[in-house]
Formats: C-alpha cells, structure tokens, sequence
C-alpha cells in the first residue's frame, strides 16, 4: 500500500525542503563525517591531513537512460564511478556530496530509489552521503564529489611509471561495453543479463586501490573510459610507452556469445569499453602482486599504448566525439 501512495507521489508535492528531509532520513551516517546534513555545509574528519578530491557529472540520456535502469541502479553507478576514482589515488573513500537535478514530476519513489542506491554503494566501502543540494531541473542530473582518506601514504598518480615496470589490472573489461550494445541493439535477454547488468551497475574492485598503494604501485589510474585510453594517459603523463598483451585480456564466454549475436569483436569491448570502472596499475618489476590483479603488459620507451606490437587508436569514451 505504501508503495503505491509513493509511486502516485510525486517530487513536486513535497517541496524543496520536503524532499531534502526524505533524502536524508534515508541517509546514515559513518564514523568519517562528524556533522552530516542540517547546517550550510558537512564536516568532516580528516585523519591524514590531506583529502582525495574527485567529482563527476552524470546526464540523463547521456550517461543513463530512466527506461533502462532503475533509479536504484542510477544510485549505485553515480557513487561507483566516485569511489573508484578516489580508490585509484590509493585512498580510503570517506564521503559523497550529491548535487541532484530533477524533474518535479519524478515520483517520490524513484527518488527513494536513487538514495538508497548512493546509500548502499557508500556503505561498500564504509564512506557516506555527508550532504549536497537539490533544484528543479528538466532532466535527471547528477553531480557527485567524493573525498577519500590516503592514510599517510603518498597518492599514487599517473605520472609514476618507468620503462621495465610491470601493467597490470583488476576488475572487469568489457562487461559493462558489452551490457551497452546489448541494450542498444534491443538484445537484453536472460542469456546476457550479466553484461547488461555490469551497465546498469559496476563493479569496482575498491578495495584494490589502497592495497596497489601499499604493494608499491607507482602510477595508477581508474578505468572509466576503456582501458587503452586510459592507459594512454598513464603513458602521456610519465613520458612512457604502454604495451599490451592482448593474450593476458581475458574474454569470458559469455561475452564471445554476445559479441556473436551483434556481429562484434569482444576485444573492441575489453581494450575499448568503459564504465566497469576496473583499476590499471603500474608496479616495479618483480612485484609479487595479490591473485586479483593481473599482469598485462610492460612500460616501454617511448609514446602511447601499443597492443601486441602495434599502436592502438583512440579506442575509448570521449564526451566531445
């Protein structure tokens, strides 16, 4: 019964305020955030004396569609994609501030939904929603900033590699790319419901990222735009080359069965595709690293990324293309 007075509800009915207090009565708070929402700004404790900083700006109908994913799942991407950056700095997460942009016909329910999502994917990794704003906007539009925790270590940044250094990632390639052209290609059927998911909803490996930092990890970065991009600007920024061992990319069978049914190449979703918000790291040579990360090439002189001996193109995601 309840659900049904939500879904007839909608955010125009509760006003400003109204929906501020049914976000935040939703919301808990962790041991990181010493004032949550309430005051003109959060509080927060900061152990390390440094804070991570990242944010990120999500579109309807350019980074999710409403008819595709749920607001539930909309919650869980928009923190993911945060915390994965903060976690590629080796940093701890601590804290989301959501700036939230939404039509006032949205029901009460999807805005439940969409909390919730942010609330859960924090308590991933024990960071909270500390606060953030809300206007009347004509799509949804989040803005998500999210601060982290280094722990007394040095960040660990893109400009650290060195020629002999080992490449190795973590997380998933290619499911959250492959998810993608399923949905676009009308083909989301139960046979794929894995891949679409990895769309709807990544996965990153957070926890990852701290633990490169303590391995000794000297160049590291989130894998949000496909991984050759992505290491490309691991290459640009320490004046190195990048190459990779397409044979160390692991492509599951159920992605070879997808690329099949769209007439695709599942390497174009593994060195191409973003989202899965997967982690790529560099490490001295002779690094013994954790069963979870992989080895998939070296850093070499010179420029760029290089894929089994020759020069990748610009495979990836570019808001401007």
């Amino acid at each position: 019964m309840e659900s049904t007075r939500r879904c007839k509800i909608k955010i125009g009915d509760l006003g400003e305020f109204g929906v501020i207090n049914r976000i935040t009565g939703r919301l808990t708070q962790g041991p990181d955030v010493l004032l949550g929402p309430g005051d003109d700004a959060a509080v927060l404790a900061a152990p390390d004396g440094r804070v991570a900083v990242t944010t990120d700006l999500l579109v309807e109908g350019r980074h999710f569609r409403r008819d595709w994913s749920s607001g539930y799942d909309i919650g869980r991407k928009a923190a993911a994609q945060n915390l994965a950056d903060v976690a590629a700095m080796g940093a701890r997460p601590t804290a989301l501030v959501v700036g939230l942009g939404i039509p006032a016909d949205t029901p009460v329910a999807w805005l439940d939904a969409l909390t919730d999502g942010m609330r859960d994917e924090c308590a991933e990794v024990g960071a909270s929603v500390a606060g953030g704003d809300i206007v009347r906007a004509d799509l949804v539009v989040l803005g998500v900033t999210a601060l982290g925790d280094l722990g007394g270590r040095p960040p660990v940044t893109r400009s650290g590699a060195r020629p002999g250094q080992l490449v190795a990632v973590t997380g998933r390639l290619g499911y959250a790319a492959a998810g993608l052209a399923l949905l676009q290609a009308g083909h989301a059927t139960e046979e794929f419901a894995e891949l679409v998911a990895a769309h709807r909803r990544p996965r990153p490996p957070y926890r990852r990222g701290p633990e490169a930092a303590e391995l000794g990890a000297t160049a590291m970065l989130d894998v949000s735009d496909g991984l050759v991009q992505d290491l490309g600007h691991i290459a640009a920024a320490s004046g190195v080359g990048v190459a990779v061992d397409p044979e160390a990319l692991p492509v599951p069978e159920t992605m070879r069965a997808a690329a099949a049914a769209l007439g695709a190449d599942p390497l174009d979703w593994v060195l191409g595709g973003g989202e899965d918000h997967a982690l790529a790291a560099v490490f001295p040579a002779g690094t013994a690293l954790p069963d979870e990360w992989r080895v998939i090439g070296r850093v070499v002189e010179g420029g760029g990324v290089q894929v089994a001996g020759r020069a990748a193109g610009r495979a990836g995601w570019d808001h401007f293309r």
